[in-house]
């Protein structure tokens, strides 16, 4: 099992915790989660969060990549690169390169790293499109981890994403359920025992895909409507040369000791308090991150 004292999250949606929302309007995530597992028994251990929803790589690297290095956590997570290789045209061996070579100066400092591979979105509407440049995108993490030492969390391999209640109505962010689920797997990956399976179905999915696909003309209405919604917003985004992310600060931006109370709230079985982790709380979001997302 891994032991580590510190901890530093970085990446854009994902990581940040979209849309796992607390009543208060903030986000937990799959990290927070984390986080409290890692801190359980250990009073000073210390974990920052400084991913932010929207970023493409370059700008994780230019901003997120240097305070890690700067704190040397003893373990850092990323995922990065989903907001830029979704963009048509875009070079994934390019966005590839560039993410190797900030894998390569994390593990040069002594830092451990985990990544993570993305979903399959095979059974998502219009979303399945992009399928292709996911799963080119994810051999080159793969490659990229054996490469340096790093160790990867496969979110293809996860049935249960395949779920479509795992993913928010904006069909690009996870919903808490799901954030909890991929908490699990990664506290797995790590070696941290846990209570609960994360393999366990949210229900049976196959009858709901089996209704989806004999209700073709309801299931074109809701890809209009969330074309409407979120992919037209998001191309207007585009054009303005504007992102989600634009004026949003890192919600924990200094390596600090995660209280008993966070503690609490993150292993919580409903996800957290006042919200049940089932429940669909999408926000809205970039469609161009299937980790997922902007």
């Amino acid at each position: 099992m891994h032991s580590f004292n510190s901890y530093i999250a970085i990446g854009d949606s994902f990581t940040e915790g979209l849309n796992d929302q607390l009543p208060d309007g903030s986000f937990l995530g799959w990290a927070d989660r984390l986080a409290a597992m890692l801190a359980e028994d250990k009073p000073d251990f210390k974990y920052a969060n400084i991913a932010v929803r929207g970023k493409r790589l370059d700008v994780i690297i230019e901003t997120q990549l240097p305070v890690a290095l700067e704190l040397r956590p003893d373990f850092v997570t990323v995922c990065a690169g989903g907001n830029d290789i979704l963009l048509p045209g875009v070079d994934v061996d390019d966005v590839a390169a560039r993410f190797d070579d900030m894998i390569g100066r994390l593990r040069a400092a002594g830092i451990d790293v985990l990544l993570f591979a993305g979903p399959d979105t095979k059974q998502m509407s219009v979303m399945n499109r992009l399928r292709g440049k996911i799963a080119i995108y994810n051999a080159d993490i793969r490659a990229i981890a054996e490469r340096h030492g790093a160790s990867v969390v496969d979110l293809w391999a996860m049935d249960v994403l395949r779920d479509p209640r795992a993913w928010s109505e904006d069909r690009l962010h996870f919903t808490a359920e799901a954030h909890r689920r991929i908490a699990l797997r990664t506290a797995e990956t790590l070696g941290i025992p846990t209570e609960e399976d994360w393999r366990k179905p949210l229900g049976n999915a196959d009858e709901e895909r089996e209704a989806e696909k004999n209700n073709w003309i309801s299931q074109r209405r809701s890809d209009i409507e969330w074309t409407r919604a979120h992919v037209l917003p998001w191309i207007g985004r585009r054009i303005r040369r504007e992102s989600l992310g634009d004026g949003v600060l890192p919600k924990r931006p200094e390596l600090t000791p995660v209280e008993p109370d966070e503690r609490i709230r993150t292993v919580s079985p409903n996800g957290h308090a006042g919200a049940p982790a089932t429940e669909d709380t999408g926000t809205g979001g970039d469609p161009v991150d299937a980790r997922s997302g902007d």
